[in-house]
Formats: C-alpha cells, sequence, structure tokens
C-alpha cells in the first residue's frame, strides 16, 4: 500500500491493520522459536551421534582386548593340556612298580 492510500484510510481501519499486522507478527515469533527449538533439537542429536560413534569405537577396543584375552587364555590352557599329555604318555611308558615311585614327583 502506498502513503498515498494510507492517508486515505480512516483510524478504524488503520487500526484494524495495526492489530493484523500484530498478530502476524506474534505467529511469526512463535514460528521462530519453535524452529529454533527444532534446530537446537537437531543439534543436539548430531553432537549425541557423534557421541554414540565414539562409544562405539571404544566399545570395539574393549571387545578387541576382550577377545585377545580369551584367545590367549584359550592358547595357555591347550599348552597346559599338551603338557599333561606329555606326562600321561610318560607315565603310561613306566613299569606300574616304578609309577607309584615317580607320580608323588609329578604331582
Amino acid at each position: 500500500m502506498t502513503d498515498k492510500e494510507l492517508r486515505k484510510l480512516n483510524r478504524s481501519a488503520l487500526l484494524e491493520m495495526l492489530v493484523e499486522q500484530s498478530r502476524e507478527n506474534d505467529r511469526l515469533r512463535a514460528q521462530v522459536d519453535e524452529l529454533q527449538r527444532l534446530l537446537s533439537d537437531r543439534q543436539l542429536k548430531i553432537n549425541q551421534a557423534g557421541s554414540i560413534a565414539e562409544a562405539s569405537l571404544q566399545l570395539n577396543q574393549v571387545f578387541e582386548a576382550a577377545q585377545q584375552a580369551a584367545e590367549q587364555y584359550l592358547e595357555n590352557i591347550r599348552s597346559l593340556s599338551g603338557r599333561q599329555e606329555q606326562v600321561c604318555q610318560q607315565i603310561k611308558a613306566i613299569p606300574h612298580r616304578k609309577v607309584g615311585a615317580i607320580l608323588p614327583e609329578v604331582i
């Protein structure tokens, strides 16, 4: 609307326009507030996603360490089992009367 058209309007029309502009202004402010809230929520989710990714990487490292420890444990068990098998073979090769004398030394 031009200045000339505005000057031709009466007070009630001008007040009505002012009220309408005020309502529009309030609506737009509410919309800006809502959009800022949504943006803040989205940024929070992005930050959390980064944190989740970092936590996942750290968990992978923990699982890898646990896997290595389990493999080492199993290797130790196999080694002990192999040594026990050797002792058993040696005992089987010895006559029975000598086993009674040697067995306390081995155990």
